[in-house]
């Protein structure tokens, strides 16, 4: 049916009595507009297979009853299954771990095939106020045994024993599909006025719904808004201008919440709040989607253990788990791929973050320009940033090393690459790190830097920071800057792969330390320097204790500086194989048992 068969030919009358009139009738499976219309009520329906289609349309609202307070599903069109009153509870006997899909149940029999149920865990202490890692719609796919049920939904987390679910059985809307639709929200909103703006479509409780065309313009809530929704398609939508971005989930063009085996393709969004936002979703996957105009950010996850969502070909500012400490902070398992953006922020609890071909181009919002990771289990290939590379840490559950690799961004001044927060490793490979100037490695764990180039900003830029207790430097350029041990513990720095430093910085030194109380082991093997002038150090050396040893190394130039009281007591010194072409030594120790350079060394 359509709506002219109730004498709608445009917006003059309300199209809400003959909207509600076909969707009462089960006989009626496909309801199209071939006209424009106007809405006047927000409607909540319960009905299962059934296709709208707009034909390209305008849907208007002017005129359009309240909604209630700070409410994102008064839609227009609201789609609702029902919440019945059959509830099990179930505790774990036993540990329950990450990709499990059998659940323990009290007993089987309250259970079966095919039947759907929300299921929710109790929040684990420490954790956020909306935070729990299960809060699904699943269907029953196998009774495994009288205590055990197979569902279709594959968990993200470890969950201990002792952990309580709690079942309630659903009957989902089922195929519901809106389309077509160019929606005009209620001109002059508030910005935090939640009642008398209006969005076309919500879905609750609902089973492969899915949505297309729909264009939008001024909505204020998301223009699709699903919550406990699985398996859906959201396509080929629009959202340009909505009433406000700033209000807490106003002016999205989609938000999932609960929500399980989504697709979201082909949209668009121009200077809205969020394009996508998955909350305590998982198994989600966004293609071909485009924000601009996008200073709120198109792409996020809310930080509710959402986990394995994927994002490719997309465009757009993009921010991780970071709604704040209600909402939680906890990602796992997320991939973006060729994705273009002026800011991405991964700094809370992410784990297994994977970022494949991303660049990012500051604009004049502060903080553009950065990719920002937690050093858990994070893989960067391929990625530029006209901005800083930001490592910190937050969380430590990931199996797999923090690697950088075939990569390049411009750190500025002072800036921190690796936070006091970090722990765990972290591997630069193929690294190009430009606009160093006093850039900090403050991160405690290990570090390797793997054919990596890091320069300076000029000439007279301060050499970078290493805090981490072992440093690797395996090849590659160091430009107009150099590394300055300066943890508050014992140090290890080691070079090899004929790693080269050249040109200058503010120290005048390429290797040097910065406090005394400690040990540091500097082990160069095959490493190259070559001083731009006379007054620049090699290695600069001048007190605390010293564990040095130099083979097969090439010094061009400058000086060594190896002071006396630089190896005294439990230090040592082994330099040796080495050539030393115009090079002075302003300072070296004389001989004895734990100090030798002057044999087997070529000084031309």
């Amino acid at each position: 049916m359509d709506f002219r068969q109730f004498g709608l030919f445009g917006t003059s009358a309300p199209a809400d009595a003959a909207l509600d009139a076909m969707m009462a009738d089960p006989a009626v499976h496909r309801i199209e507009a071939h006209t424009d219309l106007n809405f006047v009520k927000r409607h909540t329906f319960t009905r299962s297979r059934i296709e709208l289609d707009f034909g390209g349309n305008r849907v208007t609202t002017t005129g359009i009853e309240k909604n209630a307070y700070n409410n994102p599903f008064g839609a227009v069109l609201y789609f609702l299954g029902k919440v019945t009153g059959t509830t099990v509870k179930s505790k774990l006997s036993a540990a329950m771990p990450d990709l499990a899909d059998i659940f323990e149940v009290p007993d089987a029999k309250a259970f079966a095939l095919g039947q759907w149920w929300s299921v929710e865990i109790d929040a684990a202490p420490g954790t956020g106020l909306y935070e729990k890692e299960v809060q699904k719609l699943v269907q029953v796919t196998e009774i495994v045994d009288g205590t055990h049920i197979r569902v279709n939904y594959k968990i993200g987390w470890d969950l201990a024993a002792g952990r309580t679910f709690t079942w309630t059985r659903i009957e989902p809307v089922e195929r519901v599909h809106v389309r077509n639709m160019v929606f005009e929200g209620v001109p002059d909103v508030a910005d935090d006025d939640t009642e008398t703006g209006s969005h076309p479509l919500a879905y609750e409780y609902a089973v492969s719904c899915d949505v297309s065309g729909i264009d939008a313009t001024g909505t204020f809530w998301p223009v699709v808004m699903r919550r406990w929704c699985t398996y859906f398609h959201t396509s080929a939508c629009q959202l340009k201008n909505p009433a406000s971005v700033t209000y807490g989930g106003a002016g999205y063009l989609t938000q999932q919440i609960y929500c399980l085996y989504g697709h979201v393709e082909d949209c668009h969004v121009a200077n809205a709040r969020h394009l996508n936002d998955w909350t305590a979703s998982a198994y989600g996957y966004v293609t071909n989607c485009h924000g601009d105009g996008d200073d709120q950010g198109p792409f996020v996850t809310h930080g509710q253990f959402e986990h394995d969502l994927t994002f490719t070909g997309n465009s757009g500012l993009m921010t991780f788990a970071n709604s704040g400490a209600a909402w939680g902070g906890a990602a796992k398992r997320v991939t973006v791929r060729r994705h273009a953006c002026s800011w991405f922020v991964a700094r809370t609890n992410v784990t297994d973050l994977t970022l494949e071909d991303m660049l990012v181009i500051g604009n004049a919002q502060a903080g553009s320009g950065m990719i920002w990771v937690n050093a858990d289990g994070a893989q960067l290939r391929g990625c530029v940033a006209s901005g800083p590379l930001v490592v910190s840490q937050s969380s430590h559950r990931s199996q797999r090393p923090t690697v950088i690799a075939d990569s390049a961004f411009t750190q500025g001044k002072a800036s921190e690459v690796t936070a006091a927060t970090v722990t765990s490793d972290v591997h630069l490979l193929r690294v190009t790190l430009k606009g160093l100037d006093g850039a900090q490695f403050n991160g405690t764990g290990n570090l390797v830097l793997d054919h990596c180039a890091f320069t300076g900003a000029t000439a007279g830029a301060a050499p970078s920071t290493l805090a981490h207790a072992d440093t690797a430097v395996h090849g590659g350029t160091f430009t107009d800057t150099g590394l300055t041990l300066a943890a508050a513990k014992d140090q290890r720095l080691w070079i090899d792969g004929g790693a080269r430093f050249t040109g200058g910085n503010s120290a005048a030194a390429y290797l040097a330390r910065s406090t005394a109380g400690r040990t540091v082991s500097w082990q160069l093997d095959g490493a190259d320097f070559r001083a731009s002038d006379a007054k620049t150090a090699h290695i600069l050396l001048t007190d605390g204790v010293n564990h040095y040893r130099a083979t097969g190394s090439a010094f061009t130039g400058g000086r060594l500086h190896l002071a006396a009281a630089a190896f005294a007591g439990d230090s040592h010194l082994l330099h040796t194989g080495c050539t030393e072409d115009g090079v002075t030594r302003t300072a070296m120790p004389a001989e004895s048992a734990r100090v030798r350079h002057t044999a087997n060394n070529l000084l031309v």
